[in-house]
């Protein structure tokens, strides 16, 4: 292999993985028996999420009432971004992490409605910019063609770790900058791709909304790797982004050693527990299904919701008809 990106495998991301490797079990439990709620509400806080960090100002129940076909308040482009990004994802199962062509096609999809040549490398010079100062210069454009397909290369030889590997890829493609707009939500979701190809479960998992969670800290990241010429700090920043997914995404009050598809009673369980557990199938319920699968009356179901929301871990977005709930 030629084509070697500069990194370091120290002991905080040996750490960082051994963590995530645990935790994948434990989640993945719980991703085989998804509702398409949870599945649908999850792309959107993706969708959401990285369109988001590169600007857009709708929110998830926006994009939500958008993607039903319902009239939203926003700029043109932001709705053609939404509609562009949707086009991606639900395509990401048909695409190959390993073909150059295939990521071409994605940006197509992505961007189709906002570049008169997406889906083609940039002829023109490009900078990444801070307000009115410039914080990272990329390779000239008539090196992209080649440093994409080194890229590549290596990707698919590649024997590291999928959640080294992918970041590695993650980072260097934004270094590189291959298209003239686009470049962020792009190798975000080819992270997720290549992830998804290790462990399906990233296919549902709104790692994209974490990021944005920790935005300032994403593009510090970047350009920390930029001034020490390796992706080391950007690897540690995404494996503990990847990491805080998995723990948000986690099975409330299920052991790590619990069978699988083993049943919960939810009598058994604390009624703010059992809420949570609800929700994280169904984030859709009411208070009266939730009244009802729990066995309590509804005003004991509300006491819990406000007790959870206090305690920082649930919180309703949107309205009481049209909204759903999200566990923090």
């Amino acid at each position: 292999m030629s084509y070697q990106p500069p990194y370091t495998i120290n002991a905080k991301i040996i750490h960082l993985i051994s963590a995530m490797s645990e935790q994948v079990g434990v989640v993945q439990r719980d991703f085989l028996d998804a509702s398409p709620q949870l599945r649908k509400a999850n792309r959107i806080k993706t969708i959401t999420g990285t369109l988001a960090i590169e600007g857009s100002t709708l929110s998830e129940e926006q994009v939500g009432a958008f993607l039903e076909g319902k009239a939203v308040n926003a700029s043109p482009r932001e709705l053609a971004e939404v509609e562009g990004a949707m086009a991606a994802y639900e395509q990401l199962q048909q695409l190959d992490p390993f073909k150059l062509d295939d990521l071409r096609r994605a940006h197509q999809l992505m961007m189709g409605g906002l570049l008169p040549d997406a889906g083609r490398f940039r002829n023109k010079a490009v900078g990444v910019y801070q307000g009115k100062e410039i914080i990272h210069v990329a390779p000239p454009a008539h090196r992209v063609s080649g440093l994409m397909a080194d890229l590549f290369r290596w990707v698919n030889q590649s024997d590291q770790h999928p959640l080294i590997s992918s970041t590695v890829f993650h980072y260097e493609f934004e270094f590189i900058h291959p298209f003239m707009d686009g470049n962020g939500r792009m190798g975000r979701l080819w992270q997720t791709l290549l992830l998804a190809q290790w462990k399906p479960l990233f296919f549902d998992l709104p790692l994209e909304s974490v990021v944005k969670e920790h935005q300032q800290a994403y593009y510090q990241a970047l350009g920390n790797a930029d001034e020490a010429v390796e992706s080391t700090l950007f690897i540690e920043f995404m494996l503990e982004a990847i990491l805080q997914t998995l723990q948000k995404n986690a099975p409330v009050n299920v052991p790590v050693n619990a069978p699988l598809n083993a049943p919960v009673n939810l009598h058994t369980l604390k009624t703010t527990e059992a809420i949570l557990h609800l929700l994280r199938d169904n984030p859709y319920l009411t208070r009266k299904e939730m009244a009802a699968e729990i066995g309590k009356d509804v005003r004991t179901i509300g006491r819990a919701i406000e007790k959870l929301g206090k305690n920082g871990r649930l919180r309703r977005v949107g309205s009481v008809k049209a909204g759903h709930w999200e566990l923090l």
